[in-house]
């Protein structure tokens, strides 16, 4: 396997700290709504590379933070407190907040057939690593207690900047936002490692500690759970590229300096999903969900198809002219597929030969695109009896986890069939209304994506063309 590091800015050849064994942690969400698709590309790009790790013969264990403690919207310790944020918007406990949404982005994943991982902590169960941590940081003087906070201090950092490039000149207030300088901090670019001076009116989420009752800072959240997990040593951290500063960078820091060497020596950023106006987030435009993919219409595996024919380092626009043609593209992939008879035998030097292949489009840094070529090749060889096609896509589907051999016909029709008729229907009222734009847009729409509708006295049904 190659990946791109972005640590040392280059594709290196990965090899584990501890012979096959691979330690792989993952950035969690934090759970105070929804995930929208945007978030959850990145999870799509972790998971192949997980599948792919154990498909090239490695073995595999992959850890998961889910964030259920309150953090700040705001990078500049400013703003309100999202767990707060959501109980507020819906009547509900902190608590309730982080369950319910815990589950609902667990079930995006299974959706997704992204591979659950093997190990997931809450942050709120792991208080008392983070404090053991903050505390051998406080002696070792890496960290300080200042106006009722323990700080990091950047300064006794080795290569604070390295992973991000960035630089002290570039941040001299703040981190990520336009802040106005803390003056309890000694440099300008510290950060929290614990909060005893709450920023919120009657904060639920806070704990006991030798500095006073507070909460843990974002950072020294996954630091914690991946040494309780995986001790002194990671393999592969990964998360999405706005992970990368200041939350990756801060993590490096805080951890290397509580173990004492290199603490990570693989570091894999998933670029943005943009709509046409820009990065995609839960603030901007319409909110984009699985659930609400499956209203329109779509299957949540055509998402996943769509997000497999771009590399995970490429910034990749959402329209949904585009996930149409990801949604015809897998259908008549699957047709093809499943039209093959099983007959023949096994032809184990084209078996391996083609499996070589997707395995070296899949070891050079994930190249998804190449590996779906690779089983349309398999397709359209002549030379090739249909079982060993077949069990050429049985092992391919193992990383790309398309359900290629599964016939999910008759439940992607209902679905269809259900928000075809929900868009007659908004369409109706259209009319009914004299929003006679609207009417036609919506029919435009719907014959895109291989729908005609048809007029009539008896009312309006469709066909697919």
């Amino acid at each position: 396997m190659k990946l791109y590091n972005t640590l040392t800015k280059k594709v290196e050849e990965f090899i584990p700290h501890d012979g096959n064994c691979v330690k792989m942690y993952t950035c969690g969400p934090t759970v105070y709504h929804y995930a929208h698709i945007g978030n959850l590309r990145t999870y799509i790009f972790e998971d192949v590379l997980e599948k792919g790790l154990s498909y090239l013969g490695y073995d595999v264990t992959r850890a998961m933070n889910i964030t259920d403690v309150g953090h700040l919207t705001s990078d500049a310790d400013t703003g309100e407190d999202k767990m707060a944020k959501g109980a507020k918007r819906e009547g509900k406990t902190v608590y309730e907040i982080a369950d319910f949404y815990t589950e609902a982005f667990l079930n995006d994943m299974r959706s997704l057939n992204i591979k659950v991982p093997s190990i997931i902590e809450k942050a709120s169960d792991n208080i008392d690593v983070y404090i053991k941590m903050i505390q051998k940081m406080i002696d070792s003087d890496y960290a300080y207690l200042s106006n009722g906070n323990v700080y990091f201090d950047i300064s006794k950092a080795k290569d604070y900047y390295q992973l991000s490039g960035k630089n002290a000149e570039d941040l001299k207030i703040g981190v990520r936002d336009t802040v106005e300088e803390d003056k309890s901090k000694r440099n300008p670019a510290d950060f929290v490692l614990w909060f005893t001076l709450s920023k919120f009116e009657n904060q639920v989420m806070k704990w006991d500690s030798p500095w006073g009752v507070g909460y843990p800072g974002w950072h020294i959240e996954c630091s914690g759970i991946s040494y309780k997990i995986f001790g002194e040593y990671l393999d592969i951290h990964c998360g999405g590229v706005d992970n990368i500063f200041p939350h990756h960078t801060n993590e490096i820091a805080q951890s290397e300096a509580y173990v004492g060497h290199k603490w990570c020596n693989y570091w894999c950023h998933g670029a943005h999903l943009n709509d046409e106006s820009g990065k995609m987030s839960k603030s901007n435009g319409e909110f984009l969900t699985v659930s609400l993919l499956e209203q329109k219409g779509y299957s949540p595996l055509d998402y996943r198809f769509f997000c497999l024919n771009s590399h995970y380092r490429n910034p990749l626009v959402f329209t949904y002219d585009s996930l149409d043609v990801a949604r015809n593209a897998l259908r008549k992939l699957k047709k093809k597929v499943l039209s093959l008879s099983n007959d023949g035998d096994l032809d184990e030097l084209l078996f391996d030969q083609y499996k070589k292949k997707f395995s070296d489009a899949l070891g050079s840094d994930l190249n998804t695109s190449l590996m779906i070529t690779i089983v349309y090749d398999v397709l359209k060889d002549s030379s090739m009896s249909d079982k060993t096609k077949i069990e050429l896509i049985r092992d391919f589907d193992l990383v790309l986890s398309l359900n290629l051999l599964k016939d999910d016909s008759n439940m992607v029709d209902e679905s269809l069939k259900k928000m075809i008729l929900s868009k007659i229907d908004e369409r109706n009222t259209a009319k009914k209304n004299k929003d006679y734009q609207l009417a036609d847009q919506i029919r435009d729409d719907l014959l895109k994506q291989g729908i005609k509708l048809i007029d009539s006295r008896e009312g309006t049904s469709y066909e697919i063309i």
